[in-house]
């Protein structure tokens, strides 16, 4: 057996190979390119020829350097950065060298209870990336949205009449994209706003244009017109970012669906027969579930991965997930922690994203929420509470292929 451990970096690499009798025997820097890690993969395999006998520690879980060890057939151990500074020692001192020699010691302890990682495959992969991203846009509306509404409230307090609770619609941000303020607005005639409304596809563009003119017309305050010409720009600008990231989530949502499916949708319906190819395992029993549409079940499949028997019991997944409460115990004192603080913060957080949207898609979760509620819990503890109950009902039905 050969032992390796690796602390990674962007620019290059620290990598310490040992042996199980020998401890660590040497420790190399790597450049982060092609040529470097070919480097390191030929010297790994004059070591030890049998890929399947090389155990390999490092603090990442994706990358290219992790997929290039994978592919090679090495056993590949993703640890969490905080159990190699546990083991630096009293002083806490951080030395790359040092860091990689203590990955490689843990590579070399056969009882350290260390998980190998297992690949997600192409469609798992793809499911993965395009719901983190998806998600990370919707970050990104939220804070745009924020960002648009105070420059609104100084600049432009007409428009958020208009918008009312849904600053967000395409109508409204189509409107600001092309009339920033509201001496533009007052400019535009009524054929402009009809034509607004129409490439929105507004149910009712005159009952828009009707609006529009009433918010007008409402008494509010005169902001300074030098403010006005300022702001006018990054108005447009906002608009203009929020309608493009509403137009790629759009396609995101629609490819994950297709992804989950084997094939893309005709509204409602799933794909005929004859149009499904091969989807991603499970797929339907994650849309079955309460809560779980197109875009939360993709975040929900995509970190989980298509090999779900790697969790072998529903704590397991509930552990991964956050959700499974961690008890301290010391002497006669028992102390509960109600969060789980290692774990896959995207799965946890699509995981209580799913409590909460299941509350209003069925009974049994509104009861067993409001219990939690009635026995004192907050808010967030009942959520947890109710996705720790979600995952397991998921755990057993991927286990046993039922919806």
């Amino acid at each position: 057996m050969l032992g390796v451990g690796i602390d990674w970096s962007e620019e290059f690499h620290l990598v310490a190979l040992g042996r199980p009798d020998e401890g660590v025997i040497e420790v190399r820097r790597v450049d982060h390119s092609r040529a470097g890690v070919s480097a390191l993969l030929g010297h790994i395999a004059k070591l030890e020829p049998d890929a399947a006998a090389v155990r390999v520690v490092i603090e990442a879980r994706h990358g290219l350097l992790v997929e290039a060890l994978v592919d090679t057939g090495f056993t590949v151990v993703p640890v969490n950065p905080e159990l190699v500074a546990r083991r630096r020692g009293p002083a806490r001192k951080k030395d790359d060298a040092a860091d990689a020699r203590i990955a490689c010691l843990l590579a070399l302890d056969r009882h350290a209870m260390l998980k190998p990682l297992i690949p997600h495959g192409e469609l798992a992969a793809e499911l993965r990336a395009m719901a983190r991203d998806d998600e990370r846009a919707a970050r990104d509306e939220t804070r745009l949205l924020n960002r648009l509404r105070a420059d609104l409230a100084a600049t432009f307090p007409a428009a958020l009449t208009l918008a009312g609770d849904d600053l967000g619609a395409p109508t409204v941000l189509r409107l600001l994209e092309r009339y920033p303020t509201a001496i533009l607005l007052s400019q535009a005639s009524c054929d402009d706003l009809l034509a607004v409304a129409r490439a929105s596809r507004h149910r009712q563009p005159g009952r828009f244009a009707d609006k529009v003119a009433a918010a007008l017309a409402a008494d509010h305050f005169t902001p300074r017109q030098e403010l006005v010409r300022a702001k006018a720009d990054t108005i447009q600008l906002t608009a203009t970012q929020l309608l493009l990231i509403g137009a790629q989530r759009r396609v995101w949502e629609r490819r994950m669906g297709a992804l989950l499916l084997g094939g893309p949708r005709r509204g409602r319906r799933p794909p005929a027969g004859d149009q499904r190819g091969q989807g991603f395992p499970g797929g339907e029993i994650y849309l079955s579930f309460p809560g779980l549409g197109d875009r939360l079940a993709a975040r929900v499949a995509g970190e989980i991965g298509d090999h779900p028997e790697q969790f072998r019991s529903p704590n397991a997944l509930a552990c991964y997930a956050g959700t499974a409460p961690v008890t301290r115990r010391s002497g006669k004192r028992q102390f509960i922690v109600a969060r789980r603080l290692a774990h896959n913060r995207a799965l946890g957080n699509a995981v209580h994203q799913w409590a909460f949207c299941s509350l209003t898609r069925s009974t049994w979760a509104r009861d067993f929420y409001d219990l939690q509620i009635a026995k004192g819990k907050s808010h967030h503890a009942a959520l947890r509470a109710l996705g720790n109950r979600w995952v397991e009902l998921l755990w057993h039905c991927l286990h046993r292929g039922v919806h």
